[in-house]
């Protein structure tokens, strides 16, 4: 499983922290195992049920938004120097990697289409994600981004990572929407 979770979300690798790495590895297996994605259904499936037609795939989204927060981050240390905010590459790779992951346990696959599943209509994915993350003992600051990404972090104050993942995030969103 690990292999093919790698080869979906290649950034993973870009965590330099083995041990955090691991650990989103991790919860992504889980995701993966509550409802039996698949490799072929994860590729197809549109990262947003919000939305009508949508061509993006949950995995493209996942990927897109954690390289905006790479290069974002490259931007505020190629301007700013030591002078920028300081950012945990680390935290916000692992963030933007975990954010959406519990969309895998909010949708469900009905008659070959993703629908938001019962557990999906009482729980979003913030709530399952941040669970997750907290069984395999993701640090707080990686969790506070889960937490914070969508509309349940409004009017949360926020962590730098945080607010870099929630507007890469609601780039790829609003463009789609």
């Amino acid at each position: 499983m690990k292999d093919i979770i790698v080869k979906l979300l290649p950034e993973i690798d870009e965590i330099r922290e083995a041990a955090l790495r691991d650990k989103v590895i991790a919860c992504w297996e889980d995701a993966i195992n509550f409802r039996g994605w698949t490799e072929e259904l994860l590729r197809s499936m549109p990262f947003t049920l919000l939305a009508e037609n949508v061509k993006i795939t949950f995995i493209d989204h996942v990927r897109a938004v954690c390289r905006m927060c790479i290069a974002c981050d490259n931007v505020l240390i190629d301007i700013h120097g030591e002078n920028r905010t300081p950012v945990n590459r680390d935290y916000l790779i692992a963030g933007a990697l975990l954010a959406d992951v519990g969309k895998l346990c909010e949708f469900e696959i009905v008659d070959g289409k993703p629908v938001k599943s019962d557990y999906g209509r009482h729980i979003r994915h913030p709530f399952s994600g941040v669970g997750l993350a907290f069984k395999h003992d993701v640090p707080s600051e990686v969790m506070h981004i889960i937490a914070t990404h969508s509309k349940e972090g409004a009017g949360e104050k926020r962590l730098p990572e945080s607010i870099i993942f929630h507007h890469a995030d609601f780039i790829d969103f609003e463009l789609v929407k």
